[in-house]
């Protein structure tokens, strides 16, 4: 019997030296179900034919990413924001998904992710969360419009500093509870969440409550990268309990796409073959009992 890998997704960060299309191409031949898309790749390949070429290998686009980074303190900033987040509604709207990923971003304090803090900087957390519930306000009517929701990416707090000021899904559900469940909703990542001793009730809040909008699944390895956002494996690799993680998301209702999202330098230097075949491995003995 052939492996039954119609909701694996290969998200396009897991095979970042292909090109949009070589990444479909892999995706199809594999017999996966869907990828996920980083707008980067989109905007190289242009969004139509972007959205064509998954159509015509007969695939889903399971998630856009990314919108956010809305955590400007300047009008000016906050204008910018807005504007980038508008267009990548459209696009998430355009290649057929309505699931846009929001990384929110970090403290102001922060130039570019990975870099020291200016001294000088805005460093007042609560003041910087707020921001993002009040620009999520503002893209709600932008999303509802072109039925897109805008998904709320809790990451792992090494990165609340420059990448993401929500650490938690509790803290996410929270800022998306004054929005439609259609419209705004949460992505469960293993890499960030993993370690949350609030987790399991967390996703049965988020498939209640109508939120559950993607499950990514990548492993936790040490020692850490340098880099540490490239600290990511291959599911079964690192520390990760993905059977219970999974039932977890089962049982809160979840029924749409497995994402397999992994930044890792030697996993972008393997051929996107090899990358897909044993990221399938690892679904089919990690994850994909467990759905």
């Amino acid at each position: 019997m052939s492996a039954d890998l119609s909701r694996l997704s290969l998200n396009t960060a897991t095979t970042k030296a292909l090109t949009l299309e070589e990444a479909v191409d892999v995706a199809a031949r594999a017999g996966l179900g869907a990828v996920g898309l980083w707008r980067d790749r989109v905007a190289e390949a242009g969004l139509e034919r972007a959205a064509a070429v998954v159509r015509e290998a007969g695939l889903r686009v399971s998630s856009l990413c990314r919108g956010g980074f809305l955590t400007a303190v300047d009008a000016d900033g906050q204008r910018a924001a807005l504007e980038d987040n508008r267009a990548a509604i459209v696009e998430a709207a355009t290649l057929g998904t309505r699931e846009l990923v929001m990384v929110v971003g970090g403290l102001p304090a922060c130039p570019e992710p990975g870099r020291a803090a200016r001294p000088d900087g805005d460093r007042d957390l609560v003041a910087t969360r707020q921001r993002v519930a009040d620009r999520i306000g503002e893209l709600v009517p932008v999303a509802a419009e072109h039925d897109v929701r805008l998904v709320l990416e809790p990451m792992n707090p090494i990165f609340a500093a420059d990448r993401g000021v929500l650490s938690t899904l509790e803290q996410s559900l929270d800022l998306a509870a004054d929005f439609p469940a259609e419209t705004v909703g949460v992505v469960v990542d293993t890499y960030h969440v993993w370690w949350d001793p609030k987790l399991e009730s967390q996703i049965a809040r988020a498939g209640a409550e109508g939120r559950l909008a993607g499950y990514q699944v990548c492993d936790w390895v040490l020692p850490l990268a340098d880099d540490s956002l490239l600290s990511r494996g291959y599911m079964g690799d690192g520390y990760v309990d993905f059977p219970t993680i999974t039932r977890w998301v089962a049982e809160a209702g979840y029924t749409g796409d497995v994402e397999v999202e992994i930044f890792n330098q030697a996993v972008w230097d393997t051929p996107g073959d090899e990358v897909v075949t044993t990221m399938a491995d690892r679904y089919q003995r990690l994850v994909h009992p467990y759905l």
